[in-house]
């Protein structure tokens, strides 16, 4: 069977079984979203620059990190080979981003009953820290296994692609370490170190760097203007709107799969000929491009950097009631040794 045919077959699996699940809208607030449509639900100019070594063959307007010089690449792994290093950007995960347990803005706005009380999340009103009012939030996070190129197939038998079929990776509604910073502190132990002042400050030169041009991989406590990567959990403590808030828990949430070596490294030399261990995430690898409520297609920030401001694309594009629900479409740098 055909990659696109099989893929084809698994959404269409996936959303029978949520479909025939037992209903969960009677138990909680209503769910709201809709498909993703690969043709005009994604930004496609996303995947350039396009580069052989350290040439660009196909320009683009938005910032790319930096590529490997030289053109030829020797590979042992998976197999042995000599080829030609390219770099590109993929669409390869898809992650609802709710703070409703058990919704998937992306499969439709469906929300399913797994029979019992789990993962409740919030959206507090205003609470007094150090004097100051600010709204607390809680987010879920759903990760799409989703390797939209290959499904399309763009270019047939391109081993640089990730031959997957469509699957709901991860949910952290099971994950106990999702749901309270002390349990995180297992996987994130460092934290402790960047809680003060100082760590904190660093950050806005983050935000500055990301919304310009690429963020700091060497302040890999900050998501820029979203605020502190640290704790790995949906917990906002300071959310001031649905987009900043829930792009951070998004963020610390690709960082949480790094550090439980479940997403890997595909950018820059070490990537050209396998993936390799990244426990400490190094943000230039992603772009967050919206696709619920409202898409993000075009324009230099429709798929903007960790840690970049959210005004210049996303204002406006989460409303109340129906569009409090996030989907994005995750953006991953590859580069690759192509025979």
């Amino acid at each position: 069977m055909r990659p696109g045919v099989r893929t084809v077959w698994a959404m269409l699996v996936a959303a029978c079984a949520l479909l025939l699940a037992p209903s969960a809208q009677a138990a909680g607030p209503t769910c709201n979203g809709k498909f993703v449509n690969p043709i005009t639900d994604v930004c496609w100019s996303c995947l350039f620059p396009l580069s052989v070594g350290g040439l660009k063959i196909w320009p683009s307007g938005r910032p790319d990190t930096n590529n490997p010089a030289s053109p030829v690449c020797l590979c042992s792994e998976p197999m042995p080979r000599i080829g030609i290093s390219v770099g590109f950007w993929e669409p390869a995960r898809l992650a609802d981003v709710t703070m409703k347990p058990w919704c998937f803005p992306n499969l439709g706005g469906v929300r399913i009953a797994p029979g019992f009380d789990i993962g409740q999340g919030y959206l507090a009103g205003p609470s007094m820290v150090g004097g100051r009012s600010q709204s607390t939030a809680k987010w879920h996070v759903h990760w799409y296994v989703y390797p939209l190129l290959y499904w399309m197939e763009i270019l047939t038998d391109f081993v640089c692609f990730e031959q997957a079929s469509f699957d709901i990776a991860y949910m952290t509604e099971v994950d106990p370490l999702w749901q309270d910073d002390s349990l995180a502190a297992l996987i994130n132990p460092e934290a402790i170190i960047f809680a003060n002042s100082l760590a904190k400050a660093a950050c806005a030169g983050d935000c500055i760097a990301g919304t310009v041009n690429l963020p700091l991989d060497q302040l890999f406590w900050c998501a820029g203007c979203q605020g502190s990567m640290y704790p790995l959990n949906g917990n906002i403590p300071a959310s001031i709107g649905h987009v900043q808030s829930s792009r951070l828990a998004l963020s610390r949430f690709a960082y949480k799969m790094h550090r439980q070596a479940l997403a890997w490294g595909t950018m820059g030399s070490a990537g050209l000929c396998k993936k390799y261990l990244m426990p400490i995430m190094r943000k230039q690898q992603y772009r967050f491009q919206m696709t619920n409520p409202i898409p993000t297609v075009s324009g230099r920030f429709a798929c903007s950097a960790i840690g970049a401001s959210t005004m210049p694309p996303d204002a406006g594009r989460a409303y109340p009631a129906g569009g409090e629900d996030m989907g994005y479409l995750v953006w991953r740098k590859r580069n690759c040794c192509v025979l």
